[in-house]
């Protein structure tokens, strides 16, 4: 709701009922909690399979806890007589739901957004899937390794090899981070006087928006290389260089003097082996670091060590912009976790809460949202579902 007083974080004062699992979804209520929502999590009680993703500590997993952090936690199962109920008594409270569902799977309960609209004409509800939730592909199963091969961005396969998914899930980053977006939007211009809106994105629209082989394609070109990067060999190891082998070259044989030895009269693929031929030999026979380094300067070639994940945590930068904080692991210690990437210059965003067990705030949410005592969560029946 509107707060008209001073406020210490961007959305303090907004109420989000966050009923997605896995990726997707979380991570759109993770940022919105981080911004200062108040993010309530509708977990079933058999609990979000993230649950299970990773390390434990005080039983809440290293995957779980990384989305879901900073966000209070009520248990509602909607296959109970009054679980759908309860929920849309929270939504008309609500600014923001979030939902990531197949399409037809609220409706099924009474919580999709006509019904939810009636209750609260105010409202702001994400709903994520991966092809939308109407067409003719709506009710197709959808994670972000479906929506990766579907959007034409998985690298070819060497030889024989069929291409593997990215070790990346874009596709649940892109389309919570848009959906965040949208509810931003749909936030200003409800405050501004208008009405409430039912955010449709798709997993497979975000993808393509983000993917920039698509240009490509528009202009009715095929990528023959790749205009992101490659990885070539040096004396100092696997280096990333930003552009394709023709802008590499270029700007080698210009500043480094490299000479490509093939005949005019060669053809295109020889030319490329030769040439990839040329870079390697020269990068490879460098003396040290110092001189790599120096020669992807000078060509004016962006370039980045190739790490692994657990080197990850050492990149100065990394360090410097305390991108890995320590959070209460509530087991008595603390377990590190990924901060936003939120740097404002007056206001402090970096404050990460815990991670929720399930039900946790069963008696604290209906009080707090429904005015509900003690007696009246009883009679709701919230014992026979919710599992704190």
């Amino acid at each position: 709701m509107p707060v008209t007083g001073p406020i210490t974080k961007p959305l303090e004062g907004v109420k989000v009922l966050d009923l997605s699992r896995v990726f997707a979804g979380p991570i759109a209520g993770r940022t919105l909690s981080d911004l200062g929502a108040d993010v309530v999590k509708i977990e079933p009680p058999d609990g979000d399979v993230t649950r299970l993703w990773g390390r434990k500590a005080a039983g809440l997993s290293t995957y779980f806890t990384q989305q879901n952090c900073g966000k209070r936690n009520v248990c509602i199962d909607l296959r109970a007589d009054d679980g759908p109920e309860l929920v849309r008594r929270l939504a008309a409270h609500a600014d923001v739901v979030i939902e990531n569902f197949r399409p037809g799977v609220m409706a099924k309960f009474g919580l999709d957004w006509s019904a939810l609209r009636q209750v609260n004409p105010q409202l702001i509800m994400l709903s994520i899937s991966g092809f939308g939730q109407e067409g003719p592909e709506s009710q197709r199963a959808a994670y972000a390794s479906i929506i990766h091969a579907e959007s034409g961005i998985l690298p070819e396969g060497v030889d024989d090899e069929m291409a593997l998914d990215l070790d990346l899930s874009a596709a649940d980053v892109l389309s919570g981070m848009h959906g965040v977006i949208s509810v931003l939007g749909a936030l200003r211009m409800r405050d501004a006087g208008g009405v409430g809106q039912h955010i449709d994105m798709a997993m497979i629209d975000a993808m393509t928006f983000s993917a920039d082989i698509i240009v490509n394609v528009l202009d009715g070109a095929r990528r023959s290389e790749s205009i992101n990067g490659e990885v070539w060999l040096t004396v100092d190891g696997p280096k990333m260089l930003t552009g394709g082998l023709r802008w590499i070259w270029h700007q080698l044989s210009t500043t480094a003097g490299l000479v490509d030895p093939t005949p005019k009269d060669a053809d295109i693929s020889e030319k490329i082996a030769s040439r990839r031929k040329v870079i390697t030999d020269h990068l490879c026979a460098l003396p040290d670091r110092a001189a790599v380094i120096a020669t992807f300067d000078t060509a004016n070639l962006a370039w980045a060590d190739v790490r692994d994940c657990g080197a990850v945590l050492e990149s100065p930068t990394i360090k410097h912009r305390n991108t890995i904080v320590d959070v209460d692991d509530r087991a008595g210690g603390t377990r590190k976790v990924v901060r936003n990437p939120y740097h404002w210059s007056g206001t402090d965003l970096s404050d990460i809460g815990v991670a929720a067990f399930r039900g946790e705030h069963n008696a604290e949410v209906l009080h707090e949202w429904l005015g509900v005592g003690t007696d009246g969560i009883e009679a709701l029946g919230t014992d026979e579902w919710a599992t704190p």
